[in-house]
């Protein structure tokens, strides 16, 4: 399955948290995941719709850049 990553200014599990219903709208439950440790903050998605993920993080309150 291919996956998708993207830089984000997501710092900690509360930011997650807050992502998580339009990430799960849009990339499905259980295919999307957050490092926190990476200081880049890294989201890997399995198989999406870049622009859809980068809305769905705008309406968040937060930004994603595919690295």
């Amino acid at each position: 399955m291919e996956k998708t990553k993207f830089k984000t200014n997501i710092k900690c599990s509360a930011c997650v948290a807050k992502v998580t219903p339009y990430l799960n709208e849009v990339a499905g439950e259980n295919h999307w995941h957050i490092d926190l440790v990476d200081p880049a903050r890294t989201l890997t998605i399995d198989n999406s719709d870049d622009n859809k993920i980068v809305e769905a993080l705008q309406k968040a309150g937060y930004n994603a850049e595919r690295v």
